[in-house]
């Protein structure tokens, strides 16, 4: 009887003993991991590089002073153009930005002919040089499901822009003789493509239809002007992001 007594409280000591000590042992509570979340990168600042190959079409030239006055363009030119820029996108698929594109095309032609005078008959090819600035908004949109934003992976856009277009043109007679003109025209430009999101760095490739009103000379001898002039690129973009 006393050895289970004994026993007894024994086993009561040690459970009091124990809740005390449990008691002073400090209290860690469990570590709960939170995943980052990706926001984007909503209001990002980014600079632009693109290149591209174009051809460039109108429709006619006018030359005030000869009999007829207006000639058929027959032939396209072709060229390149280089180009930079820097804008911002608001992390929703709109982004705007401002770029200035260095344009160099040769060889549209026009056949100058039906007896036309004081002009040389045969074809008449113009160069030109542009430096064309334009202000551009866009929106890209996303080809997966979760929406348009930073390392999206592909994307397509769509896009319109105006400016100004700084012409410097070299028209070569059918005898080799050539005149030279500048002038300042209004610039428009629409733009469609597609591209990849890696991020930091993004890419794409599109077309860029752009318009310049009016490629003229008004100073030489037999004045002339090409409206409603066409160029029609094929250019691939690098965009870097800041933030």
């Amino acid at each position: 009887m006393r050895n289970l007594s004994a026993a007894v409280l024994v086993a009561g000591a040690t459970m009091i003993a124990g809740q005390a000590v449990a008691a002073d042992l400090p209290y860690y509570p469990p570590v709960i991991e939170i995943p980052d979340v990706d926001y984007g990168y909503s209001g990002s600042f980014y600079l632009r590089g693109s290149a591209g190959l174009n051809l460039m079409w109108a429709h006619r030239v006018n030359h005030p002073t000869a009999t007829p006055s207006t000639y058929s363009i027959t032939e396209f030119g072709y060229g390149y153009s280089i180009g930079a820029g820097v804008g911002f996108e608001t992390g929703t698929g709109l982004r705007f930005d401002a770029t200035y594109d260095y344009l160099s095309n040769n060889g549209m032609t026009a056949a100058i002919d039906d007896g036309a005078g004081p002009l040389v008959e045969g074809n008449h090819s113009l160069s030109l040089r542009s430096s064309v600035l334009l202000a551009n908004a866009y929106y890209d949109f996303s080809f997966n499901d979760s929406g348009y934003g930073a390392a999206g992976g592909a994307f397509g856009y769509v896009g319109a822009g105006a400016g100004v277009a700084f012409n410097n043109a070299t028209v070569t007679d059918p005898n080799g003789a050539t005149s030279h003109s500048e002038n300042t025209s209004l610039a428009a430009a629409g733009m469609v493509g597609v591209g990849y999101d890696f991020g930091q760095v993004v890419a794409d490739v599109g077309y860029r239809a752009l318009y310049i009103n009016r490629i003229q000379n008004t100073t030489a001898a037999y004045p002339f002007s090409v409206d409603d002039n066409w160029v029609h690129e094929v250019r691939g973009t690098v965009r870097y992001r800041f933030n």
